[in-house]
């Protein structure tokens, strides 16, 4: 008999969420992503690849290993991976702990997870480990606003019901100093405010870190 996730309804409403939003997102982020995807080498691991946000600014062809531990996003993953023609690999993992060779990859990409795993010091040591000397972690987040400012105030007020709400998903994570702490050769990042009527995840973080 096959198990069933606890929390699959959860994770298929999340699912149908993310696949929902991905026009929203599109408008939002594509131009930043357009900008860099297309220099990405044939070959790319992304961590928390969703239902498939990404996808359409990968080169076609593609070969792309994808890390996405809630199956109910697997469908749709595949779905997209056919729409844009990537050649896609499913593992089901957390990133906290990739089942990938050290030294192996060139590329990893990341975009809105690192808020939401469980330890996301753990899931960059894991793509410092993969990386080969010089590859490249291409990521996009939002953070926590600055100390002391309304913003900041009120996403502390709202963390707790909202990770519940979206996944584990935190809003008052200072990744952007979790990124400058794991250990790259460098890390260029553009600091952001998004524009959107869903103030308290304004500020962003975009970029790319160097093994």
């Amino acid at each position: 008999m096959p198990t069933v996730h606890r929390h699959s309804v959860k994770n298929r409403l999340h699912a149908w969420l993310l696949d929902r939003a991905e026009a929203y997102m599109h408008r939002k982020y594509g131009p930043r992503k357009k900008a860099i995807f297309s220099r990405l080498p044939p070959s790319v691991v992304e961590i928390g690849s969703g239902p498939g946000a990404n996808l359409r600014y990968y080169p076609p062809g593609t070969a792309l290993t994808a890390i996405e531990p809630n199956p109910a996003m697997h469908a749709p993953l595949r779905a997209n991976a056919a729409r844009w023609g990537i050649d896609l690999t499913i593992r089901g993992l957390k990133g906290e702990s990739l089942d990938l060779t050290s030294e192996s990859v060139d590329a990893v990409v990341g975009t809105l997870v690192l808020c939401s795993v469980d330890s996301p010091g753990q899931v960059l040591s894991e793509i410092m480990r993969i990386l080969k000397p010089g590859g490249h972690f291409l990521f996009l987040e939002h953070v926590a606003a600055m100390n002391g400012t309304h913003l900041n105030r009120l996403q502390e007020w709202l963390a707790k019901p909202w990770r519940w709400a979206f996944d584990g998903c935190h809003l008052n994570r200072d990744t952007h100093l979790t990124l400058g702490q794991a250990g790259f050769s460098s890390v260029d990042m553009d600091c952001f405010m998004l524009s959107s009527p869903a103030v308290f995840i304004m500020p962003h973080i975009f970029g790319v870190a160097v093994k």
